[in-house]
């Protein structure tokens, strides 16, 4: 079985030896080759639709590893129990269905060890909700895969570190474990927020629309945002390859 780019990154950041809840399994694939490479020993796979865990189902007794890898009907991580997993994986879903299903599931995620994320949008609220609950982000990755971009981390119980609003944004340049990536996905934003910018009807005497008002101060934020957390990430992807 090929995982493919992100789901292999994601797999790379589960720690050896943990028990994983897999939110949002779809076919299983993360939890079926983890076992497979012996990295876990055990695995809960669930997910909201009946299809995509009945196809999940299927490729666990196609491998033969029933009595490893177990399936549950689960929204989010309503099926899971205090205790059972030391490792929660949440990916390919949006930011505000990601941070939904940690804040209804905290009871459970208090006997969690590590939590890897893979929020789809919005992944500021994402770090923000666990910054605010006692979850602190340790490493983090983006992958660039059959045309997008993949921005996810890892995260441990401890005392979480201060977060600037660009920071909740783009991320702590020392914790990325890709920066040479993650340049060249700022670098695209930064071209594609000046465009917009430059799209934009350009200003009159008159009072300005609040819509394209309001459009410009964002695009001006974000753009400013971007110009100071790109230099971050060349500057670390130099220095990992002994060029500075």
């Amino acid at each position: 079985m090929n995982l493919s780019k992100r789901l292999s990154c994601l797999a790379e950041m589960v720690t050896a030896g943990s028990r994983l809840a897999d939110v949002g399994t779809d076919h299983g694939y993360v939890p079926l080759c983890l076992y497979r490479q012996g990295k876990i020993p055990a695995a809960i796979a669930m997910d909201i639709n009946r299809g995509p865990l009945e196809r999940a189902q299927e490729h666990i007794r196609e491998a033969g590893v029933e009595a490893y890898i177990e399936t549950r009907l689960s929204d989010g991580l309503a099926a899971l129990q205090p205790g059972e997993a030391d490792t929660v994986l949440i990916a390919g879903m949006g930011g505000n269905l990601t941070k939904r299903i940690l804040a209804e599931g905290k009871e459970v995620l208090e006997t969690v060890k590590e939590l890897v994320l893979q929020p789809q949008s919005e992944i500021w609220k994402v770090r923000r909700w666990l910054r605010e609950n006692g979850w602190k982000i340790v490493c983090e990755n983006i992958v660039y895969d059959e045309g997008k971009y993949y921005p996810m981390f890892r995260a441990v119980r401890g005392c979480p570190e201060s977060y600037s609003r660009r920071e909740l944004l783009y991320g702590k340049s020392g914790l990325q474990l890709s920066p040479d990536v993650m340049a060249e996905f700022l670098r695209k934003r930064l071209e594609h927020a000046r465009k917009i910018q430059e799209g934009l009807p350009r200003k009159t005497e008159g009072e300005e629309e609040p819509r394209i008002q309001k459009r410009r101060e964002e695009l001006l934020e974000e753009i400013r945002f971007l110009e100071q957390s790109l230099p971050e990430y060349e500057i670390e992807y130099r220095a990992g390859n002994g060029t500075v």
